[in-house]
């Protein structure tokens, strides 16, 4: 067959165009073709988060997340730096303000040094040296934190890399044939390629079945909501609470954003759809899908308590205000505003397990990001890499070079 591409990426947020990127530095002369379903990149997780570059201090070593989150930091300061986007090496507080905090905390100070972190352990009067406006019994100081603008760097990937981009491109169809892979879009538009990637995010496992994968796992959506400090002074840089080990989510933050501007959350409340950035959004086919699965019921059972909590501040902005005083004495409600929300793509295994690792899968000639929420934003360059070895390997497999163009007939 005639191919429209060496590589097909489904999906034009960061990872994905991270992805064209990669394959066409490290094999020149591949052709890439990403579809993305809407009018331009970034436009749900990747541009909808705090902009935060983490550190990995969180992350299990030697996990993908720990590895990819450490070496991304360096690495995404320096593409910012050589195609000069905005950017800021800030640091950031992790604040106890409970006693039953503080072994948290000091586990994650043995976790940092563990992945090469650089961490400084601070008392009561040192927070104040830090951020005058915030109070807690104790914290660390993680230098390597920062901030950027997630959107532009995705732009500027889509620009470097040299793909071919098609927005408004939405796959509803995807047909695996013995020698590619052939994807139809909702216009009607066909497009073939050696080996498609699958970076669709909130839609990840349904574009894997789509390819009649099975991904084992199903997404369900986490809307993050956030609200604007009306008086940014009150806030350096990046302050933090101690994250519940049992959870993915890192609690409601402060984060100064390259803007000047500080973000307040985000909180984790369940989405009733995959692009559910409000809860009068609801997408009754998506909703039946977290409902019918196994895996979400079973985290309802074990985490309602928590789940309780995140409703109660999603739909009480008094007592997401108390969460936020905890860290910051003086704020008020009237001191926040709502800002933009987003969903975390958060994959969910059968038996309930939140999938706590960057998670690839693949197919014949199929590569399936199936999960990767934060810190993939900070960890994009190296994911990139990765997805990209494992396209141009499945290639590899296939005898392929390089595709010669094809014929209008196959467009």
């Amino acid at each position: 067959m005639a191919y429209d591409c060496d590589v097909l990426v489904i999906g034009g947020g960061i990872v994905g165009l991270s992805a064209a990127y990669a394959v066409t530095r490290s094999s020149p002369g591949t052709r890439v073709t990403v579809l993305e379903k809407e009018p331009g990149p970034a436009r749900h997780q990747t541009g909808r988060n705090s902009g935060v570059i983490h550190s990995g201090i969180y992350y299990r070593p030697g996990s993908l997340k720990a590895r990819y989150a450490v070496r991304g930091a360096a690495e995404m300061s320096a593409f910012c730096a050589e195609h000069g986007l905005p950017y800021e090496i800030t640091g950031k507080l992790i604040v106890a303000t409970d006693r039953a905090e503080l072994p948290r905390l000091h586990a994650l100070v043995q976790r940092g040094r563990e992945n090469g972190i650089p961490v400084r352990e601070l008392g009561p009067a040192q927070i104040t040296e830090y951020e005058p406006h915030v109070r807690g019994l104790a914290a660390i100081h993680v230098g390597t934190t920062g901030v950027c603008d997630y959107g532009a760097v995705a732009t500027r990937l889509a620009e470097a890399s040299g793909a071919d981009i098609r927005y408004g491109s939405e796959v509803t169809a995807i047909t695996r044939r013995p020698d590619g892979v052939v994807a139809r879009t909702a216009d009607g538009a066909v497009v073939s390629g050696r080996v498609l990637v699958n970076c669709a995010g909130l839609h990840c496992d349904r574009v894997a079945r789509l390819a009649g994968d099975d991904p084992g796992i199903r997404i369900v959506p986490f809307r993050g909501e956030y609200y604007e400090l009306a008086r940014p002074d009150l806030v350096r840089g990046l302050v933090y609470p101690v994250p519940d080990p049992a959870f993915p989510f890192l609690g409601v933050h402060l984060t100064r954003g390259i803007d000047g501007g500080v973000h307040v959350g985000p909180n984790a409340v369940p989405a009733l759809a995959r692009e559910g950035y409000a809860w009068s959004t609801v997408r009754a086919g998506e909703l039946a899908g977290t409902l019918t699965w196994p895996g979400s019921w079973r985290i309802a059972r074990r985490h309602w308590r928590y789940g309780a909590g995140e409703l109660h501040r999603s739909l009480s902005r008094r007592a997401f205000t108390d969460a936020v005083r905890r860290l910051l004495p003086e704020v008020t409600e009237a001191d926040l505003r709502r800002a933009p929300a987003g969903v975390r793509a958060q994959a969910v295994l059968r038996d309930g397990t939140l999938a706590d690792d960057f998670l690839f899968r693949e197919g014949p000639r199929t590569v399936h990001v199936l999960n990767a929420p934060s810190p993939a934003a900070t960890a994009s360059l190296p994911i990139g890499r990765e997805i990209a070895g494992r396209a141009l390997a499945a290639m590899g497999a296939m005898g392929a070079t390089p595709a010669p163009a094809a014929g209008p007939s196959a467009r």
